[in-house]
């Protein structure tokens, strides 16, 4: 045999040969392995290999971001010079809720594609030999770093290869899975309220966008554990996100990258900063949608026709009830006065539209200066919310009979209960078309979604017949002789009436207590009580001084009084709800602590002194849960301070062979790991993994005995 025939039948077999795969890796907590989408490769040629990861069940590892805490997998390439590996191709992530966090990974069987590019001059009949070194996060109550060095062994033959054997198809499938980019425009806004990002464009125009989901790139723009809202429109969505800490500094985002997840599907987005689409909401053009109707090609008298159904649905809602109960009292006292129902009901109408009107004027000058404000806009505001829950409290007063502003049961200053109660009426008008912001009836959403396209004539025609719509009843039964002659006279029944009646009052100003405590937090919640009570006092003497003859210190005193209370629902001292602790833990506080060492504790141990270890790391699940939970709260705090323990905090974010050595030595793999070390000496406590504030403070307690 020629050694040149030799080296052909040696070329041969190496071709036929399939690639040679090294025996999956066992880390601990999942096994690793490199695989190929060919079983050779050809000199030039790009194929397909992975790291496929088989997790633990239970266990998980981390996306590209991996959320509230964690790392993601990682991988580093040992390579024959020429020979190229891309980056991962990043499957889709799961949101994996831990306590009050929020973290993005896998679980199971998980593929990470990537490219694989041999050189030109690659030795044809040879093997190649490709080895990488892959470091994982591998989490369940404890996160545990774990490596693999993994070899991936192919032949090079002279023509490409193509896909086939094992995982041909398992790597097709992840790629096909994997975020795609598609014809998608993608902008965002931050302003006062939060965080909104608009995605428009054909593949989600008939999506089933329910349970849509938006995994930023950068961990530091959302708060993850924050819910998303969706807002559907026409030709995409809205979601509202919580902002992160990269939107507080001096230069937020402006580029904000990562995957929408859109019904079954995932696209791979970059969102610019700027106006959003008004096609991505429920508002915008040129078909949004409420309850299936849309907007497109409304026109003007269709937009009208809406608009009036939309303001007589409007009476129905429950934030409407209250006010329209007490108008329709006022009504039954000129059931039998015709031209007074008349006047009354004309007051009321006139009361509503010029607030409908001045509430468009201000929107669409809003909306004209890039304000993203809708319909309800003025209830997002907590000094507005608390001075009409004061405004409610005042009427309630009224008509329970604390003291009086005129005759009429609608009175509520003492201007506006004069001239027959039209005064009253008209202001009866503004403050049902106030309070009717919060609710939307059906019809509206696509007449003020036309309107708010068009031009300010237009949009403001659209919003008087909403108006008109919202005081019809009213007016119509002030009008209607038939209906006003079936009501019974006046008489004693209208007194208790008039008190049955204040019930729902005091129920609106409850409701709108209760949407203070979300806008403000507990300290709205106090400052608006302590405002109620001061009106309260200044009703009641008010109320004292009618009927006296020398009453002016008394309504001098319930001026001032009212005043206070006015002020201190208005003065914009409100600030954001605080996010309480769960189950009404302590307060948050910030605990002093020392970085932890082995000759640090032992100076401590020999003098006697409590020692309190708390090995963790940033990107331990149950770390950063018990952090948030457990140790950074007041009665944590004050244990410390009381009983003379110092905090030693071991940090293994890092690889620390020194705390390594120290987990090891108490039988763990991992953090966290938390000791306490009492006054004699003795072999330290180890507390639970999953930690509360009181299992804390007795420990040290204990120690400090």
């Amino acid at each position: 045999m020629t050694p040149r025939f030799a080296g052909l039948i040696l070329a041969l077999l190496a071709l036929a040969a399939p690639a040679a795969q090294a025996a999956p890796v066992d880390t601990g907590h999942l096994k690793a392995e490199l695989i190929a989408q060919t079983q050779a490769i050809a000199p030039g040629q790009t194929i397909q290999v992975a790291l496929r990861q088989e997790i633990d069940k239970g266990w998980h590892t981390y996306w590209r971001n991996p959320g509230d805490s964690g790392e993601a997998t990682k991988i580093a390439w040992t390579l024959p010079p020429g020979w190229r590996a891309g980056d991962f191709v990043w499957q889709p992530p799961e949101p994996q809720p831990a306590g009050p966090l929020v973290n993005y990974g896998y679980s199971g069987e998980v593929l990470l594609p990537m490219t694989l590019t041999a050189p030109t001059n690659a030795p044809v009949g040879q093997t190649v030999t490709l080895k990488a070194a892959a470091a994982f996060l591998v989490c369940e109550e404890i996160c545990i770093p774990e490596d693999a060095l993994l070899e991936l062994t192919l032949p090079v033959q002279a023509q490409p290869a193509q896909p086939s054997g094992r995982w041909a198809a398992p790597i097709a499938r992840a790629l096909e899975a994997a975020p795609q980019r598609a014809d998608l425009v993608a902008t965002f806004e931050n302003s006062d309220q939060g965080l909104r990002l608009a995605v428009t464009g054909a593949p989600l125009t008939d999506a089933d966008l329910a349970g849509s989901y938006f995994f930023p790139f950068d961990g530091a723009v959302i708060d993850h554990a924050a819910p998303q809202t969706i807002e559907r429109g026409a030709q995409g969505l809205t979601l509202g996100l919580t902002p992160s800490y990269a939107f507080q500094g001096p230069e937020p985002p402006q580029v904000m990258a990562g995957v929408l997840k859109a019904g079954d599907a995932y696209y791979e987005i970059e969102a610019q900063a700027g106006p959003l689409s008004p096609e991505a909401s429920g508002l915008g053009p040129p078909a949004a949608r409420s309850g299936g109707l849309s907007a497109a090609g409304l026109g003007l008298p269709l937009a009208l026709a809406f608009a009036v159904l939309g303001g007589l649905i409007l009476n129905l809602m429950p934030c409407v009830f209250p006010i329209l109960a007490m108008k329709a009292a006022s009504l039954a006292g000129h059931a039998h006065e015709a031209q007074g129902a008349r006047r009354q009901g004309l007051a009321f109408l006139a009361g509503v539209l010029v607030t409908f009107l001045a509430l468009a004027g201000v929107l669409i000058a809003a909306q004209a200066a890039g304000a993203a404000v809708g319909w309800g806009f003025q209830l997002q505001s907590p000094p507005v919310v608390a001075a009409l829950c004061l405004l409610m409290l005042a009427v309630a007063l009224n008509l329970s009979g604390v003291f009086e502003m005129g005759t009429s049961l609608q009175g509520v200053g003492s201007d506006l209960a004069t001239r027959g109660g039209l005064a009253g009426a008209f202001f009866t008008g503004v403050l049902a078309v106030v309070v009717a912001a919060p609710c939307t009836a059906p019809f509206m959403a696509p007449a003020l979604g036309w309107a708010l396209t068009q031009p300010a004539a237009a949009a403001l025609l659209v919003f008087a017949a909403l108006g008109l719509g919202f005081a019809a009843p009213f007016v119509v039964v002030a009008f209607a002789p038939g209906l006003l002659a079936r009501l019974p006279r006046p008489g004693p029944w209208m007194d208790h009436l008039r008190k049955v009646l204040a019930f729902p009052m005091y129920g609106a100003a409850a409701w709108l207590l209760w949407v203070l405590t979300l806008q403000a937090g507990p300290m709205g919640l106090a400052r608006l009580l302590a405002a109620a009570i001061v009106l309260a006092l200044a009703a009641w003497l008010y109320g004292l001084s009618q009927g006296r003859s020398r009453a002016l210190a008394l309504r001098g005193g319930a001026a001032v009084l009212g005043t206070l209370a006015l002020l201190a629902a208005l003065i914009p001292a409100y600030q954001s709800a605080a996010v309480a602790g769960p189950e009404g833990s302590g307060a948050v506080a910030e605990l002093p602590y020392e970085p932890y060492s082995a000759q640090r504790l032992a100076e401590l141990r020999a003098q006697g002194t409590p020692v309190f270890v708390n090995f963790t790391a940033a990107w331990c699940v149950t770390c950063q849960v018990n952090e948030q939970v457990a140790l950074a709260r007041e009665g944590v705090a004050e244990a410390l301070a009381a009983t003379g323990a110092v905090y030693l905090k071991g940090d293994w974010t890092r690889k620390d062979e020194v705390i390594a050595a120290e987990l090891a030595r108490h039988g763990r793999a991992g953090v966290p790991l938390y000791l306490v070390y009492d006054r004699a000496g003795a072999e330290p406590v180890i507390l639970p993994q999953i930690l509360t504030e009181g299992v804390v403070v007795r420990a040290l307690e204990a120690a400090a005995s």
